[in-house]
């Protein structure tokens, strides 16, 4: 079955005979074949006929014999050589513009888009209303565009299982996990009957269908069970709610006829399909209808029909499976176009996928994704992007249930035009947020607990492991709050909004607590010189000790402030006393209670001792050690003023922690 073509219009025996007398009879038999859908053999010809004329005044029957050639080359699928072909039509000065419309269709298809831009833009200057091209020259934009960014984060492998040395395609999951089955249709040399299709050179395709063992692996496919598949095309598959009964398409055709498509249906017994029985959807024989696609409630099939009262080409249609009389509809303008849509899949009642070139994409069919909005009346369509989408033709996708995975078919890299089938998958993302609880002095707390609220409503929370360390898993576009707490330890809280942007990401925070049984040394409070008053670089600090008050709201502290050993005691004492009320005054004004707050200054009368912190980022100051001016005297200069330095400090003591709690 050629899957691109639905209805080849059928050249009645007067158009033939008026054929120029210079073309031979063997031109007049590549022409009927041509007529009739039988690309295959009609490339053939057409090849010998280009090959016998050498002569210069063969030229223009040179060029219009290219342009056919081309033209069988592009129902074939195959893109190079489609291109050649019409480049050698231009070069032989054929006079019809549409061979700048194709040369760009098969450039674009073969993934050279500046070259397919250059003969779209030809084309425009001799009919600048074609919005076929006009699409044409914006997908080759995108897919320039598309160079320089990301591609979508949908994995895609080709599913080798499944695939044959000849074409397959259209694949369609069916039932659950537990019982999953993929139908797809294939040409491989192991179809049914002898006879290869005259439209395409392979074998007329059947359908076949893989199934999964026990241990939930995907067995090699073999054809259906039953009296479905014939001598004939079968394929292009959907099914009911209930898996009972299929639609498929059938091609047939007759001697010295063109090609027609229909749609069937088979019954389902146990393992077995029945014989196809043809659905009629117009009461003609004329009209072609395939792709069918049943709609997940199982009310509508969907369908792919050049029916008259569409837009151009193949458009998408919808009949009522339990009503057919009147209810015969079509998608209407925003999904179909004066190129073809093919391939429908109803996924839900809203959310639709199908395959088209007449929206702007990379090449050949490519893969939308159409929603419906919540009044019914307008569809938003989107481009699935790489790498589900390529240079080549990319169609009949199916999906996993709920899940963003599944299978779709394309000819992308395929220099022969054979279609394979592809997996596809899009990886859940991996956000997280991790990091440690620790105290002042970098030891991990134990038995930590770290909650985090998110504003979509999820709370988590976790204990901290003994190493201090803790994760958890986000979602995108969420703020949290999270709160670290521990027995004989101040709360902390910290925010922050996990980024939007549709990628992994690992964001860190870590808590430092405050023990509540003694001093914190509170860093980067500055003061003027022999003064009291602070200095501006402190705000930062001084708002997240008001910012740790507001969070702890039964605690009660003493602020005190240090200095070195330099200088009288008294004067010391009451410079340290000024500088520790300086402190308590800006938390007050911040907002916290002055009942919660105590200030002393303690001057050089409280000489620090080494903290393991302290020892990291001074090791030549033993852990443990008291840093008395006894001990200072006996350092080098620069040692000294480094302790000095240390014992310099604003520390507060929990006094209380049950502030105002009755």
């Amino acid at each position: 079955m050629n899957r691109k073509s639905l209805l080849i219009p059928l050249l009645t025996l007067l158009a033939l005979s008026l054929l120029p007398g210079c073309k031979s009879a063997k031109l007049s038999d590549a022409d009927a074949a041509m007529a009739r859908g039988e690309y295959f053999d009609a490339q053939k010809i057409y090849r010998k006929i280009y090959n016998g004329l050498t002569k210069r005044e063969d030229r223009p029957l040179r060029g219009e014999v290219a342009f056919k050639l081309g033209d069988c080359y592009r129902k074939l699928n195959m893109a190079t050589r489609a291109a050649a072909a019409y480049q050698n039509a231009v070069r032989y000065e054929y006079p019809d513009s549409m061979v700048f419309y194709w040369l760009g269709r098969e450039l674009q298809a073969d993934g050279k888009y500046a070259q397919a831009a250059d003969a779209y833009r030809t084309f425009l200057e001799w009919q600048p209303g074609s919005q076929l091209a006009k699409e044409g020259l914006k997908g080759c934009r995108m897919a320039i565009a598309a160079k320089e960014k990301p591609r979508t984060r949908y994995v895609v492998k080709n599913a080798k299982l499944f695939n044959s040395r000849r074409a397959d395609f259209a694949p369609m999951l069916l039932g659950k996990d537990g019982d999953q089955q993929l139908f797809f249709t294939t040409t491989t040399e192991k179809v049914t009957g002898d006879n290869k299709s005259e439209i395409t050179g392979m074998k007329k395709g059947d359908i076949w269908v893989a199934k999964k063992n026990e241990r939930g692996e995907w067995e090699p496919p073999e054809p259906v069970e039953g009296e479905l598949n014939t001598d004939m095309d079968e394929g292009i598959v959907s099914f009911s709610p209930d898996g009972q009964t299929m639609y498929y398409t059938i091609a047939r055709r007759a001697e010295n006829a063109h090609t027609s498509v229909e749609i069937y249906t088979s019954r389902r017994s146990e393992a077995n399909w029945s014989a196809g029985q043809k659905y009629e959807i117009l009461n003609d024989s004329v009209t072609a209808t395939g792709h069918p696609s049943v709609s997940a409630d199982g009310r509508y099939l969907y369908f792919t029909s050049d029916m008259p009262g569409g837009y151009g080409g193949k458009d998408i249609w919808r009949i009522n499976l339990q009503d057919r009389v009147g209810s015969l509809e079509n998608l209407g303008p925003q999904i179909n176009t004066s190129g073809d849509e093919m391939f429908p899949y109803s996924r839900t009642d809203s959310l639709l996928y199908f395959s088209s070139d007449g929206h702007p994409g990379f090449g050949g069919l490519d893969i939308f994704k159409a929603t419906l909005n919540s009044t019914g009346d307008r569809w938003s369509i989107d481009n699935m992007g790489q790498p589900i989408n390529s240079a080549g033709d990319d169609f009949g996708i199916t999906f996993d249930g709920a899940q963003e995975r599944g299978f779709f078919s394309s000819n992308r890299g395929d220099g022969r035009g054979y279609d394979h089938i592809y997996s596809f998958e899009l990886p859940e993302l991996k956000i997280t947020i991790s990091g440690w609880v620790v105290d002042k002095d970098d030891e991990p707390v134990p038995g930590a607990v770290i909650r985090i609220v998110g504003n979509d409503g999820s709370n988590q929370k976790e204990v901290a492991r003994d190493d201090g360390s803790f994760r958890f898993n986000l979602e995108r576009g969420v703020s949290y709050v999270m709160m670290a707490g521990a027995k004989g330890y101040l709360n902390q809280k910290q925010e922050f909004t996990s980024d939007s942007e549709e990628a992994d990401a690992d964001y860190g925070v870590d808590f430092v607590l405050a023990s509540i049984s003694k001093p914190q040394v509170v860093e980067n409070i500055f003061y003027d010189f022999d003064q009291a008053t602070l200095r501006p670089e402190s705000k930062e600090a001084l708002d997240e000790l008001a910012a740790m008050l507001r969070d702890n709201p039964h605690v009660a502290l003493e602020m005190s402030s240090h200095t070195d050993r330099k200088g009288p005691l008294e004067y010391n004492i009451a410079l340290s006393d000024r500088r520790a009320k300086s402190v308590v005054d800006y938390l007050v004004a911040a907002g916290i209670k002055p009942e919660r707050l105590t200030w002393a200054g303690y001057g050089k009368t409280r000489p620090k001792t080494v903290t393991k912190r302290i020892n990291k980022e001074y090791p030549q100051f033993p852990e443990g050690t008291e840093l008395t001016e006894e001990f200072i005297m006996t350092l080098s200069p620069e040692d000294q003023e480094a302790a000095d330095q240390i014992n310099r400090r604003t520390e507060f003591q929990v006094t209380a922690i049950d502030f105002d709690i009755f």
